[in-house]
């Protein structure tokens, strides 16, 4: 008679559980990522990270002064510390700090805000299936290609006295002179150029929607304005973000365009780029680097926040904002199984 020997059935490991044969916690291939990332952290660390070191080290030392006890005159640099930092809110440097800090923030949300209603509303207009689509998109394109110093030099003889701009006004009005008046022609120059940037990222955000999705909105009875706000907009909020971005980072160092358009030393549109810069060309190093270091740090908390508050989609994989753990996305597939 055959002996009939227990076979142990097999057993599946739960949902979510870890393989036997993988710690827990490490992702397949975390090695190979690592190594494939890590010329370009390295390239990073170069471009980017030591300029940010040496600035910070820069701005920790000033020039030496007077005479020694020989009675020669001083040369080379010694250490002050944070007495650069300190005098930057201090009497009339911290006047013309916050007056800088001020034309960044203003002329950052001003010409950002415009340029994405308009870049937006570009995107909409190229994206519908019109005549000569391909020729608006290429003209559409034109200002972003321009360099930002020969588009100040052209807007620069727009706004000039006998230009074009007073033509169409009919008032003579110096827009390159220190005033209002040079803040808006600037905000009117970057918004020119920089618009089509945010138009292309966005048109390349609508050209991912399908079709049907539209199609079921006008069968439900949606009309144009409830398709933008319920379908176009919510579906391209990842795209408009990165442009957004882009865009903040961009503007909070500007430099080249009213240095050229209305000229250094210009009370109304003086940005902390042009101030670090002034102060580094009058051999100031120290001082020029701690307003750069101050920039820095501006810019890095724009962005910190920026991306915390609105971009949770670029941080996430499920398009709600919220992180979603390798256990929970297992047990939630096996569920809908």
């Amino acid at each position: 008679m055959p002996v009939l020997t227990a076979q142990p059935f097999p057993t599946s490991s739960p949902p979510g559980a870890a393989p036997p044969n993988r710690r827990p916690g490490r992702r397949p291939g975390g090695r190979l990522a690592a190594l494939l990332v890590s010329p370009t952290l390295l390239v990073l660390a170069l471009v980017a990270g030591y300029p940010v070191l040496a600035a910070f080290r820069e701005s920790l030392f000033g020039k030496r002064e007077g005479l020694d006890s020989s009675g020669f005159v001083q040369e080379g640099e010694k250490f002050v510390g944070l007495r650069h930092y300190a005098a930057v809110f201090e009497g009339e440097a911290g006047e013309r700090f916050w007056n800088a800090f001020a034309n960044t923030t203003f002329l950052t949300v001003t010409t950002v805000a415009l340029e994405t209603v308009l870049g937006v509303a570009m995107a909409l207009v190229m994206h519908r299936a019109i005549r000569g689509r391909a020729l608006v998109r290429a003209g559409v394109l034109v200002p972003w290609a321009i360099p930002t110093v020969v588009s100040a030099l052209l807007w620069q003889w727009i706004f000039q006295a006998d230009g074009a701009a007073n033509a169409l006004l009919g008032r003579e009005v110096l827009w390159t002179t220190d005033g209002f008046q040079a803040t808006v022609a600037v905000i009117v120059a970057d918004t020119w150029k920089t618009a089509p940037f945010v138009g292309l990222l966005v048109l390349a955000g609508l050209q991912l929607i399908p079709g049907e999705v539209y199609e079921a909105a006008r069968i439900d009875g949606a009309g144009a304005r409830q398709q933008l706000i319920r379908i176009t907009l919510p579906l391209i909020r990842p795209v408009l973000v990165v442009a957004v971005l882009f865009r903040l980072l961009d503007a909070l160092r500007m430099f080249d365009l009213p240095f050229v358009l209305v000229g250094p030393h210009k009370q109304s549109v003086e940005t902390l780029s042009m101030l670090a810069f002034d102060e580094a060309a009058n051999t100031r190093y120290g001082p020029g680097a701690a307003y750069a270091v101050v920039l820095f740090v501006y810019v890095a908390v724009v962005a910190f926040v920026f991306v915390r508050l609105l971009g949770a989609d670029l941080l996430s994989g499920d398009g709600t904002g919220r992180k979603t753990s390798p256990r929970r996305a297992t047990t939630a597939e096996g569920a809908m199984a």
